[in-house]
């Protein structure tokens, strides 16, 4: 049978941008059908939007360290409007380099939504039906509200980048990294900022000993975090947003976000009618090589639900051309994946937390928590922290966590070495560089605990 294309590839995101792109540049036949914006989630409203708001955040106190080393600096009010406009002009820039990548490679774009008709066919939302010998779907995921009464009135991580106005009382609920992360950024930019969460601690999965302190650290900062709380119940007010919590306090804010789970964009994609597996929650089942068990049917990203990051979908992305256009058979590799979670203060991490580590076999552990240079110099009480797990029969570095600033590069360089299985001595071999925090990394001699 003659196919339209070698692949079609449905959804613009990071992942399915890859794919395509180097799909194309092996000499394979491709297109792809983006309904939304080029550049998905990560680029359009995800990572890229997140930190450049972080950015924008933390210059109060880089304004007050100013002072603190002598700086005649004075900071004046945030300006939404302008920041914004700035930030959706960047976006819009962004997604036109994404758009350059497919074209110059020869890649097809349709600017439409695309559903699976049988194996080898997809149906554009034009009414245009394409064949391709194969089919990946990079559809990622989206944020979904909480099943509580008047929930309709908050928004989610979607819909905070188009805020016309900066809210002056804003409630995000949830525990996890994109929660965590908007209540630094909001109360940064000078937002009366309150958190809820209804577990114990914020950061569930993480290292038990970094979420404290972070917790710790964004109740410095001025968030009213409150853990083992959650809405009961919202209603829209003349004055705001009226929210009862679980322990029966009431307040009123201006807006709400929810932070509080995703879900992949399966639904109306017409997998299930053709027999694609998807798990309980949506998810696209695949195996170790992102093939689904229609065989012409491949996934990557958000949309299996495996490892919800960016990277890991380009990384995906570049197993499955290998496996299906190089002819050389490439697994994903999900082990040790360094993170950085962009809270204030920050936090990198790779592999396993002390908890999971004590678990598999005795451990040693090297930590260390101190006030760096720059925030003693400036009279801050914030302080970090560096911590190694370390296998006691193999001496290999097991997991590897840092809260400070820039933990997001620290733990980039550190996560090298853990993914090549370097042990404690090896570390300790290497030349510390100072005056540098990281350099802790290679300076802690004795375990604090071993169990």
């Amino acid at each position: 049978m003659a196919f339209d294309y070698d692949l079609f590839v449905i959804g613009g995101g990071s992942g399915g941008v890859r794919a395509a792109r180097v799909a194309a540049q092996s000499g394979a036949k491709v297109a792809l059908a983006e309904e939304f914006r080029m550049g998905g989630t990560c680029v359009i409203r995800g990572c890229v939007p997140k930190k450049l708001m972080v950015f924008a955040s933390e210059f109060p106190h880089a304004v007050a360290d100013a002072r603190a080393y002598g700086w005649d600096a004075q900071i004046g009010d945030f300006s939404w409007p302008d920041f914004r406009a700035k930030l959706h002009a960047e976006l819009s820039r962004l997604e036109g380099i994404y758009r350059n990548l497919l074209t110059k490679n020869g890649v097809t774009i349709h600017d439409a939504r695309a559903v699976m008709k049988d194996a080898h066919t997809v149906t554009l939302s034009t009414g245009e039906d394409i064949t391709a010998k194969h089919v990946l779907v990079a559809t990622g995921g989206h944020p979904v509200l909480p099943d509580v009464p008047g929930a309709e009135h908050g928004i989610t991580s979607n819909e905070v980048f188009l805020l016309e106005t900066l809210p002056k009382r804003m409630l995000i609920v949830g525990g996890g990294y994109i929660a965590s992360e908007f209540a630094g950024i909001m109360s940064g930019l000078g937002v009366e900022t309150t958190q809820f969460y209804r577990g114990d601690q914020i950061l569930r999965g993480f290292d038990d000993e970094a979420r404290g302190m972070i917790a710790d650290g964004m109740r410095a900062n001025g968030v009213d975090l409150q853990t083992g709380t959650n809405i009961a119940e919202m209603a829209k007010r003349d004055d705001g947003i009226w929210v009862k919590d679980t322990n029966g306090a009431e307040m009123i804010v201006d807006q709400v976000m929810f932070a509080t789970g995703r879900a992949p964009n399966t639904s109306g994609l017409g997998l299930g009618e053709i027999g694609v597996a998807l798990g309980r929650g949506g998810e696209v089942v695949v195996d170790s090589y992102s093939q689904t068990n229609i065989p012409s049917v491949f996934a990557i990203g958000d949309v299996t639900n495996r490892v919800q990051l960016t990277p890991v979908a380009i990384r995906e992305a570049m197993a499955f051309v290998a496996t299906v256009f190089h002819g050389k058979p490439t697994p994903v590799d999900h082990e040790l994946i360094p993170s950085a979670v962009f809270t204030q203060p920050e936090f990198g991490t790779i592999g396993l937390t002390e908890e999971a580590a004590a678990a598999q076999e005795p451990i040693d552990v090297y930590a260390t928590s101190f006030k760096p240079m720059n925030h003693a110099f400036a009279g801050r009480d914030d302080r970090v922290m560096m911590k190694l797990i370390v296998s006691q029969a193999s001496r290999r570095v097991l997991g590897c966590h840092i809260v400070a600033d820039h933990a997001g590069e620290m733990i980039q360089l550190a996560g090298i070495a853990v993914k090549m299985g370097a042990t404690k001595e090896q570390f300790d071999q290497t030349v510390a560089v100072h005056p540098t925090m990281a350099e802790e990394l290679v300076t802690m001699k004795e375990p604090v605990r071993k169990t």
